[in-house]
């Protein structure tokens, strides 16, 4: 298995899945709110369902050397969801997601780690363009695809069903996005 980098921002670490993060993320996607805009199922998960789901995602980083990063806040340490790359067979391109537990909404820490995602994108894995797979109507997620500096690319129709907007982001809009000019600003490091 190749070492999982370990990423700060200002009040996150995103890590490796650790066998303490299967209860919270079980827990997690018990609930559709958050099991239903990642997963295709498009639903609450039953318990060995979610252990698929994480299992599958977690094994991205032995099978490609980049995967989703449990997120974790710095000040307690407890995880709060996920996020990251992800290309399996037959994705429509090369992705950078975010799933952050429901109770954790809009407190800024997708844009947050995913900020901090799409610069090790760029310096590891050298991408100056990555997309973001988002259901259409879901508000939180296309305003945060749009605070990165993504515009909407093109539509696509998952075998499993939905509809999704796949959004683009590209490194020249990204570091004038104000997620980036954020990142610079609290980490006192530029790209």
């Amino acid at each position: 298995m190749s070492d999982i980098p370990v990423l700060e921002t200002e009040r996150l670490i995103l890590r490796g899945f650790q066998p303490s993060d299967t209860a919270p993320f079980t827990e997690a996607f018990a609930q559709e709110e958050f099991a239903s805009t990642i997963t295709r199922e498009m639903r609450a998960l039953e318990p060995e369902e979610a252990w698929r789901n994480m299992a599958v995602v977690n094994g991205a980083w032995s099978l490609d050397g980049f995967g989703n990063w449990v997120v974790v806040l710095k000040e307690t340490g407890q995880p709060i969801g996920r996020l990251g790359p992800f290309a399996p067979p037959g994705w429509p391109d090369f992705e950078v997601g975010w799933a952050i537990f429901p109770q954790f909404h809009r407190k800024g820490y997708a844009a947050e780690g995913a900020t901090a995602a799409l610069i090790w994108c760029k310096e590891a894995l050298g991408k100056d363009r990555v997309t973001h797979c988002i259901l259409k109507g879901n508000a939180g997620s296309e305003g945060l695809a749009r605070s990165l500096g993504s515009e909407p690319w093109k539509d696509w129709t998952p075998p499993w069903g939905g509809d999704v907007t796949i959004w683009e982001t590209r490194w020249e809009n990204f570091v004038e996005s104000a997620a980036y000019k954020r990142h610079v600003a609290a980490m006192g490091v530029s790209h």
